[in-house]
């Protein structure tokens, strides 16, 4: 087709910056361009000077788009090739063969094009090679000056085209740290309001102090708990202590994503991966780098999980679905499970080389109910958190005897059935103290030590309830404080730290309160 210069170039400048989405302005401008040059296929490359990797992002061709994203690291030839395109007459020229050019040989090969002849264009824009346009046809075509003429008058269309690509991709970039940054600095807003962690000083006392010994090393940590007893809390108090602190913390419930969707969800995909892969995506772990991740329900990973996130552990490493490019993570991995995982390995539906890994650092979280001197504080913070938002002002008081009644409850839903409590009874508010129905008290023959009481106690002071109720243990062990069957065991916490709130709450104990127990 024949045209003027001004025509072609308006056309041709209309099609290749009409559009942000790199593929498809190519697509356009391949189409026009195939009515003045000899071509059945357009590869596009760009370069990454710092991190000296070329990168075919899309080839287009009679059958549509092919090629995503492809990263090739430099050769010393093809380095020293782009240093001297200052040096060289002609920014655009022929090869007979592309498997022969060292600048494109990886890709055409990839690409199966090695065979054929093309055009290279260098494309530059304020003094500074982006990349690289590469035209190519059957094994018989002859591309004359006239088409490399034409070609060259494109060379600032094609560079200004790729230039708005590069900064669209670095704008996701930020735009996606902006995210995680902000999910980061919501959950430390939300932590002000509280205290660090609600039991650190009594029930959850020894879980914190192993989990303080660990913070500043890089070890997987593996919690081992029941459904409920808070095990996303503790991964987020590790690492708000870490080194790790202001860099993010992303959460992932390996048991609410779909299977076929885990390995996107966590090492990202490609664009075009696979069917609805319209864009590149980070994964969770992506996301993570340089902080920490937490895999909730680490069990529910499925056998190809599994094989990659072992080797994220082993290698450092991670790729993206249908990608070829290998990224290096610096992560902290923290998981979590309420299942048996030795019994999972015998049924070969979790790999041993993987449980192993993970438990390099095993940390147990007790159940509520072996915590139950928590539950005052627990509840107190539930109420004044669930006040606010559910905007009942004040928060109400509780009645007479309704703690004793939540310290006799079992919990089989630990921590979660609790809060859940808690909002049900703040719903029932009828604007006098707040009282908890529906709850089954323990019944004596259940093997607990703690006895149905017949009659409201007549206060409801936290030091006085937790007085009373550490009496009735001591009465229960016959004084005896720390071993197998004393009153710290069934209580759940260290045995100084009973002895210190014994002394606090003036309660006797030792040889001269023997008596008085017994």
């Amino acid at each position: 087709m024949q045209c003027d210069d001004d025509t072609f170039f308006r056309q041709a400048t209309l099609r290749i910056c009409g559009s942000l989405d790199i593929e498809k302005a190519l697509q356009q401008c391949f189409v026009f361009l195939k009515d003045y040059i000899p071509i059945n296929q357009v590869i596009l490359n760009i370069f990454d000077n710092t991190a000296n990797l070329a990168e075919a992002i899309v080839q287009v061709s009679d059958n549509g788009i092919k090629l995503n994203s492809i990263k090739i690291p430099y050769t010393r030839k093809v380095k020293k090739d782009m240093e001297a395109y200052r040096s060289r007459s002609k920014k655009i020229w022929r090869v007979r063969r592309l498997g022969d050019y060292e600048g494109t040989k990886t890709i055409a090969e990839i690409s199966h094009t090695a065979e054929l002849p093309g055009v290279i264009m260098d494309l530059f824009l304020d003094d500074q090679v982006l990349g690289k346009l590469t035209i190519i046809h059957g094994q018989d075509t002859l591309f004359t000056d006239e088409h490399l003429r034409l070609l060259e008058m494109l060379n600032t269309p094609f560079a200004i085209a790729l230039s708005n690509h590069l900064k669209q991709r670095e704008i996701r970039k930020l735009k996606d740290i902006v995210a995680d940054n902000q999910m980061y600095y919501q959950e430390e807003l939300n932590q002000l309001s509280g205290s660090f962690v609600i039991g650190s000083d009594s029930g959850l006392k020894p879980v914190m102090e192993m989990i303080r010994r660990v913070a500043h090393q890089d070890s997987p940590v593996l919690l081992i708990g029941e459904t409920g007893v808070g095990k996303e809390v503790i991964a987020k108090a590790l690492h708000r202590i870490s080194p790790r602190s202001n860099k993010p913390f992303i959460g992932v419930n390996c048991g609410a994503i779909p299977e076929s969707l885990m390995d996107s969800e966590l090492f990202g995909h490609e664009k075009g991966a696979f069917t609805g892969a319209t864009e590149r995506k980070r994964g969770r772990f992506e996301r993570a780098d340089g902080g920490s991740i937490f895999l909730d329900e680490v069990g529910e990973l499925h056998k190809e999980a599994q094989v990659r996130l072992l080797r994220v552990l082993q290698e450092k490493e991670i790729e993206r679905v249908g990608g070829a490019e290998t990224l290096s993570m610096d992560i902290r991995v923290i998981a979590a499970t309420h299942r048996n995982l030795e019994e999972m390995i015998q049924n070969k539906t979790f790999r041993e080389d993987l449980y192993f890994r993970l438990k390099v650092f095993p940390v147990y979280i007790p159940p509520l109910r072996e915590r139950i001197l928590d539950i005052p504080a627990l509840v107190s913070h539930f109420i004044q958190k669930k006040s606010v938002e559910m905007k009942l002002g004040i928060p109400p008081s509780i009645a007479p005897g309704q703690i004793d009644k939540l310290m006799e409850y079992q919990w089989p839903g630990n921590v979660r059935e609790l809060e859940n409590a808690v909002e049900r009874a703040l719903i029932l508010y009828n604007g006098e103290q707040l009282t908890f129905d529906g709850l089954e008290t323990t019944h004596p023959n259940q093997g607990s030590f703690r006895q149905v009481r017949t009659s409201a106690p007549t206060s409801h002071n936290l030091d006085e309830t937790v007085a009373r109720h550490i009496k009735e243990v001591l009465h229960h062990t016959r004084g005896k404080i720390h071993g197998p069957g004393g009153a710290a065991e069934l209580l759940g916490i260290n045995a100084m730290t009973l002895r210190h709130k014994l002394k606090k709450l003036g309660i006797p104990f030792g040889r001269a309160a023997k008596q008085y127990y017994g």
